[in-house]
C-alpha cells in the first residue's frame, strides 16, 4: 500500500469518524432536551400531586354534616 492510498484512507476514516461524532453529539443534546422537559413535567405533577393531597387532607379535617 503506497503513502496515497494511507493517507486517502486515513482521511477517510478521520471524515466518517467525525460525521458518526457530529451524529451522537446531535443525539445527546436531543436527549438531554427531553430529559429536561421530563424533569420539569415531573416537578408540575409533583407540585400539583402535594396540592390535592393538601386539599384531600383539610378535607378529613372538617367535622361530618348535621344529618350524621
Amino acid at each position: 500500500m503506497s503513502l496515497d492510498e494511507r493517507v486517502n484512507d486515513l482521511e477517510s476514516r478521520l471524515a466518517f469518524q467525525d460525521d458518526t461524532i457530529q451524529s451522537l453529539s446531535d443525539e445527546l443534546i436531543k436527549q438531554q432536551r427531553d430529559i429536561e422537559r421530563l424533569q420539569a413535567q415531573m416537578a408540575a405533577l409533583i407540585k400539583r400531586q402535594e396540592e390535592t393531597v393538601g386539599q384531600f387532607e383539610i378535607g378529613e379535617q372538617e367535622s361530618p354534616p348535621p344529618h350524621y
